[in-house]
């Protein structure tokens, strides 16, 4: 399933609260964060929902604030409920009942028309002028999946400034506690675009780790005079790093395929081949198996190999959002 404060709103615990977000307690009801999964064996939403409700006061949010928090989330359950058909005889886009946007701008204060129309007719800029597009139906879908996307995005990263202002404390520190969440390694059967940013992500959280716990304690032992046998744990996940980020690495690569107008997902991953196959031990050419996932090549990540396939990276990369 999707965010758990969705299911824990949709509880009806604070009836108030589905009143005022004008939602139901029926999460098909939501296209949008219903993935199939409705409750989790080990989470009582009641609960929870109780739990982050306080929590939200105890950190020293306003009421004010508090209820602005939970209007964008109901916008944000609202989105995927918007519908648009295609105009006759063209293929732009237009609202099919306005019923749901009428939600969502109550909830961001916002005009419905307004929201409608930059979903519809998007302004551009290009160059020094500004430029109305026309938007297909699944270029509108696309769209709001990004706006809510990105609505909820904006406004966690709020949060978490508000909490760390409420948390930082004046006094001088002498020492610090570091938390590092290091299971978020994905390999799928099928491993796309997001699957390696999440991973590099966590590469260089683990070469962090790895250098702190392993060579920075150490050092630390010896400096203590510590009778100790230096070892290398052989971790050194540069390699790895390196080919994705540097440059001529994947994602520059990527970068200037997408300013080629003839350029495909084709010519990317050829281009890959041509500059890393062979020349860098963490770029591999994947091996075929019976019944596994197309893919395109495979990086030796620290926590294990994984295969990608490169399809619909360059309309990935590009999307503005």
């Amino acid at each position: 399933r999707s965010y758990h404060i969705f299911y824990q709103l949709m509880t009806g615990h604070k009836p108030e609260l589905l009143d005022a977000l004008l939602i139901t307690t029926n999460p098909f009801d939501y296209p949008m964060i219903s993935q199939g999964e409705i409750t989790v064996k080990s989470i009582d939403d009641v609960e929870e929902f109780i739990a982050t409700d306080t929590a939200i006061d105890i950190l020293g949010f306003t009421a004010d604030e508090k209820m602005s928090i939970y209007k964008l989330t109901g916008s944000v359950m609202h989105h995927g409920g918007m519908k648009f058909k295609q105009k006759q005889r063209e293929e732009q886009a237009e609202p099919d009942g306005t019923e749901v946007a009428d939600k969502i701008a109550y909830l961001m204060g916002l005009n419905s028309a307004d929201i409608l129309k930059a979903l519809c007719y998007p302004r551009v800029k290009v160059g020094n002028e500004f430029v109305t597009k026309s938007q297909t139906v699944p270029q509108v879908n696309n769209n709001v999946s990004a706006l809510c996307k990105s609505v909820y995005e904006k406004m966690f990263l709020w949060m978490v400034i508000r909490i760390n202002e409420m948390l930082a404390t004046k006094q001088s520190r002498q020492f610090y506690i570091g938390v590092l969440d290091i299971a978020g390694f994905e390999i799928f059967d099928f491993n796309s675009l997001e699957q390696l940013c999440i991973n590099f992500t966590n590469e260089k959280l683990q070469q962090f780790f790895n250098h702190h716990m392993f060579v920075l304690e150490q050092e630390e032992y010896k400096k203590e005079g510590i009778e100790w046998e230096f070892i290398d744990f052989g971790m050194d996940l540069a390699a790895c790093i390196e080919l994705i980020e540097k440059p001529m690495g994947i994602f520059s690569i990527l970068e200037e395929e997408c300013m080629f107008p003839k350029a495909s997902d084709i010519t990317f991953k050829n281009k890959l081949y041509d500059q890393h196959l062979g020349k860098t031990k963490a770029f591999e050419k994947p091996k075929p198996a019976k019944g596994k996932a197309e893919a395109h090549f495979a990086l030796l990540h620290y926590a294990g190999t994984v295969d990608y396939n490169v399809t619909g990276w360059l309309e990935k990369n590009k999307d503005p959002l």
